[in-house]
């Protein structure tokens, strides 16, 4: 009985990997609009892409981004400026996918742009300090896709959206995992109600990876301005040397060492982009797949207790 049953869990592997296994043809004729190519994952996937052939439609926030990826790729590669906080940007760079594409349809949106803007204890935090993060990681990426949804149904293409594990457990950095737990939302209503259109919708939950966005000398300036600001009962509470407790990287003495290698998420968005049958969520990094997301399934007094380890404890703490 138990040969039976290693027999088939074996076969439904492989099976899975030779589904897993089938991609689609004739890219060269498939436009792919992707947000956040300045640097990071969108600068690097607008490459890949433009490398296999496809009509990249890249995005980038500043003038200078845009210039520096069309000096690396071919002439097929499109870009444009776009600020996805602003409404007005998101409507031009639609009109601008709308002309490219003409009558095809859009095959593929990825909603690379994302902050984390703020990393700090919460009740250090005003209304304002998560305003940001919202803006460009949910409210942004919301309204780029919808800017576009009807090209995307026409075409039967994809959309693909950038969470993070920290979509599925929040240990810091209250405003960015508040928003990612929005994508991770939009993500599930998106995928189920598009899928009677023939859209299918991905969601990807990188770990921690070095790009510009975990440079860990930002958010420590950051840490010490909000700190001056702090009225006089909440410095009690922290204590004085509370910031000469945290280290010159406050990011990292939570997510350990930062993955350099890119191409892992990257890999993760191409296959969501090329596969006959790409998956629900992709989970890139070893972190992600062995810790975080492990963590986010664990009762929560094992997750509490396991990231209280990593915090540095206020003056007044009582646990």
């Amino acid at each position: 009985m138990l040969g039976y049953l290693i027999l088939s869990l074996v076969l439904c592997f492989l099976y899975w990997r030779y589904r897993d296994g089938k991609q689609i043809t004739n890219v060269f004729d498939k436009h792919v609009y992707i947000t956040g190519c300045d640097s990071g994952f969108g600068n690097l996937l607008a490459q890949h892409l433009d490398q296999q052939g496809f009509r990249v439609l890249a995005a980038c926030f500043t003038e200078k981004g845009a210039e520096e990826l069309k000096s690396r790729t071919s002439s097929r590669l499109k870009t444009f400026q776009l600020d996805v906080t602003n409404s007005e940007s998101i409507g031009k760079a639609a009109e601008f996918v709308k002309s490219e594409v003409k009558g095809k349809g859009l095959w593929g949106l990825v909603n690379c742009a994302g902050i984390i803007h703020t990393v700090a204890p919460i009740d250090w935090l005003t209304i304002s300090d998560f305003k940001p993060a919202l803006n460009v990681n949910l409210i942004g990426l919301i309204e780029v896709t919808l800017s576009v949804l009807p090209l995307i149904k026409r075409a039967q293409g994809r959309i693909v959206n950038i969470a993070s594990t920290f979509g599925r457990i929040s240990p810091m950095c209250a405003p960015y995992c508040i928003s990612k737990f929005g994508v991770e939302a939009f993500n599930d209503i998106l995928r189920r109600d598009m899928k009677c259109f023939g859209v299918k919708v991905a969601c990807i939950e990188p770990g921690a990876f070095k790009t510009p966005l975990t440079d860990t000398d930002r958010p420590l300036k950051q840490m010490y301005g909000l700190w001056s600001r702090l009225p006089p009962e909440v410095l009690e509470d922290y204590g004085v040397d509370y910031m000469d407790k945290v280290s010159a990287k406050p990011l990292t003495n939570m997510l350990g060492q930062l993955n350099p290698d890119l191409m892992k998420v990257v890999w993760c968005l191409n296959h969501a982009l090329i596969s006959l049958h790409p998956r629900t969520r992709y989970s890139a990094g070893l972190d992600a797949k062995c810790f975080w997301i492990p963590l986010s399934y664990m009762p929560t007094a094992i997750s509490d207790f396991l990231v209280s380890l990593y915090k540095t404890k206020p003056a007044k703490a009582l646990f």
